[in-house]
């Protein structure tokens, strides 16, 4: 199993990105071969520093970095010597099975789009995100690649989705919604509506919309939007969590009786901060190319970094490529039967 690292795209610089690479190779002896792609003269430097000697590790040289600033399509044009560039040919030429960045996001999926490219079938590939929740996780798709989206592409994800959550959250028939402003048949916008209609005739544990309101109930594993409204939908869930600890922790801290009762409590404010800590689950996997790609946090420690590359290589190890694949081909067969020859 090989794997290309753009280590050059974190907050952090590349040094904690090539401590988070030491910590998976020595966790993982299956890993054959990880390539260090960035800024040679950098690497090497950050390498001894970290006490970092594995024959399984290489360097390729990058000259250019894509900013969180630039524009994506073009900075992926205009800088054909990037990190993230060279990165995604590793994968298109066939020298690595996956790629993982903590770059720009755009950056990443317009390497994938054009560089690595889609499974044959699969119309948009799509962010997905794994959500934490009280005893288990929902799958959030797309997440804010594709912010104006077909009917085609929202089933498309539907199947994607379903297949990650079976692979790798084990789930055995994942239930599959659309989220909406309702549970009812007739309520959403036009996409919704005629995404509703194309999920209910594929091979899916489809369950219909859901609402904001189910997502924390154990109610859905797979829920599915359009990336504008997934984004959105994202960052308030990250968001609340930040506030309400802080607010929390505020109030608990506010007199001596409610710190003792704090300190009664830790162990389960410790469990809590645990399940929802965002290092466990690294990133977000890239769906629907021919690679896996998987985006990191920008703000990734050593830790995030190596539990990023633990999910791509259980991934690689599924071959959730090869049922993606396989899953899409049959949608896109029972679609194109239901709708029909094409008018003369």
């Amino acid at each position: 199993m090989r794997i290309a690292v753009d280590v050059m795209g974190g907050d952090h610089g590349c040094g904690v990105v090539i401590a988070g690479v030491k910590r998976a190779l020595e966790e993982n002896k299956k890993i054959s071969a990880v390539f260090l792609v960035g800024n040679k003269d950098e690497i090497h430097a950050a390498l001894p520093l970290r006490g970092f000697r594995d024959h399984r590790v290489r360097v390729v040289h990058a000259s250019e970095v894509v900013e969180m600033q630039d524009k994506p399509a073009i900075a992926l044009r205009k800088k054909k010597d990037s990190s993230i560039a060279r990165a995604a040919d590793l994968v298109s030429e066939g020298k690595a099975d996956a790629l993982i960045s903590l770059g720009n996001t755009g950056g990443i999926f317009a390497a994938g789009t054009f560089k690595v490219g889609r499974i044959p079938g699969v119309d948009r590939g799509c962010i997905a995100t794994v959500i934490p929740r009280h005893e288990s996780e929902f799958v959030l798709l797309d997440a804010g690649a594709n912010v104006e989206c077909k009917p085609l592409h929202l089933a498309q994800f539907a199947v994607m989705g379903s297949v990650y959550s079976r692979e790798i959250l084990k789930r055995s028939r994942p239930r599959v919604g659309i989220l909406s402003i309702g549970t009812e048949d007739s309520k959403g916008n036009n996409l919704t509506l005629e995404a509703f209609q194309l999920c209910k005739k594929l091979d899916l544990n489809f369950i219909g919309n859901v609402e904001g309101h189910d997502l924390f109930k154990d109610h859905v594993d797979v829920v599915v939007c359009d990336g504008f409204v997934g984004n959105i939908v994202l960052k308030s869930i990250e968001s609340l969590a930040v506030a309400m600890f802080s607010m929390l922790k505020r109030e608990l801290m506010h007199t001596a009786q409610r710190k003792l009762g704090a300190y009664l409590a830790k162990g389960a404010f410790q469990a809590i901060r645990r399940r929802m800590d965002p290092e466990v689950y690294g990133g977000a996997p890239m769906l629907g190319f021919n690679g896996l790609i998987f985006k990191g946090h920008a703000s990734a420690n050593e830790r995030a970094v190596a539990s990023a590359i633990r999910v791509t290589v259980n991934a690689v190890q599924t071959q959730i490529n090869q049922t993606i694949a396989r899953d899409i081909a049959a949608a896109n067969l029972i679609l194109a039967a239901d709708a029909g020859p094409a008018p003369a």
